[in-house]
C-alpha cells in the first residue's frame, strides 16, 4: 500500500529550523552577555586591586621620601662633624709648626748665612737673608731639599749681589737672597715620626741666635 503525505512538510521543517536557529541565537547572545559581564566584573576587580596597590605604593614612597630626607640631613651633619674634627686635628697637629720651622732653620743653615726675615702664608714660608757667597745659598737649598723632614720644595726666588760695611774702610761683598720653601703638615706620615722625636727634645733657639753674625763669619782679607 502506497502512502502519500499531502501535508506541507517542507514548511514545517523550515519552521523547526527557524525555531532552532533563533533558540541557538538567543542562547549564544545570553552566553555572550554572561561572558561579557563576567569579564567586566573581573576587570573591575583587577582595577580596584591595582588601585589599592598603587595607593599603598604611593604611601610607601611618601614614607621613604621622608626617610631619605632624614638620611640626607644626617649625612650633612656627619660631613659637618667630620670637617670640624679634621679642622681640630689640623689645628692640634700644626700648633707646633713654628717651633719645628725655627728648629729646622737652625739645623740646616750653613755657616756664613744670615736670615733677615721670614713670612709664612699657609704652608709656604718666604725667607730672605744674606750669605757670604752664592755657594752658601746653594748649600742651603740642598739642605732644605735633602736633609729636612719638615721643609720641602725649596725655590730660589731672587739672589742679588750686595756689600756689607764692617767698618768705615772694610766692606765685604755678599749675596742677598729670597727663598720660598714649603712647610709640611704634622699629619703627613713622613713627618709624623719626626714630630714624635722632636716633641721629646727641647726646641732650639731662633736662627739669629744660633748662627754667628755675618761680620764674624766672613773671613778677613789679608
Amino acid at each position: 500500500m502506497i502512502l502519500i503525505n499531502l501535508l506541507p512538510h517542507r514548511e514545517a521543517a523550515r519552521k523547526r529550523r527557524r525555531e532552532v536557529f533563533f533558540a541557538t541565537l538567543g542562547a549564544a547572545a545570553l552566553l555572550g552577555v554572561l561572558i561579557g559581564g563576567a569579564t567586566y566584573s573581573w576587570y573591575l576587580t583587577q582595577i580596584d586591586s591595582q588601585r589599592g596597590r598603587n595607593t599603598f605604593l604611593q604611601s610607601e614612597i611618601t614614607r621613604l621620601d621622608g626617610q631619605i630626607k632624614d638620611i640626607a640631613s644626617l649625612q650633612s651633619e656627619i660631613a659637618s662633624l667630620k670637617a670640624r674634627q679634621t679642622a681640630v686635628e689640623d689645628l692640634q697637629g700644626n700648633r707646633n709648626l713654628p717651633v719645628y720651622l725655627l728648629s729646622e732653620l737652625v739645623k740646616q743653615l750653613p755657616d756664613g748665612v744670615y736670615i733677615n726675615s721670614m713670612k709664612q702664608e699657609n704652608q709656604t714660608v718666604l725667607v730672605t737673608g744674606v750669605a757670604q757667597s752664592n755657594e752658601r745659598v746653594s748649600e742651603l737649598l740642598r739642605n732644605f731639599s735633602n736633609n729636612s723632614p719638615w721643609l720641602t720644595k725649596p725655590e730660589l726666588v731672587e739672589i742679588t749681589a750686595g756689600t756689607v760695611a764692617l767698618s768705615a774702610r772694610d766692606q765685604r761683598r755678599v749675596s742677598n737672597f729670597t727663598m720660598r720653601v714649603g712647610l709640611k703638615r704634622a699629619s703627613d706620615p713622613k713627618t709624623a715620626g719626626s714630630a714624635a722625636g722632636n716633641s721629646s727634645a727641647a726646641p732650639a733657639g731662633p736662627s739669629t741666635a744660633a748662627k754667628p753674625a755675618l761680620a764674624d763669619s766672613v773671613p778677613s782679607r789679608a
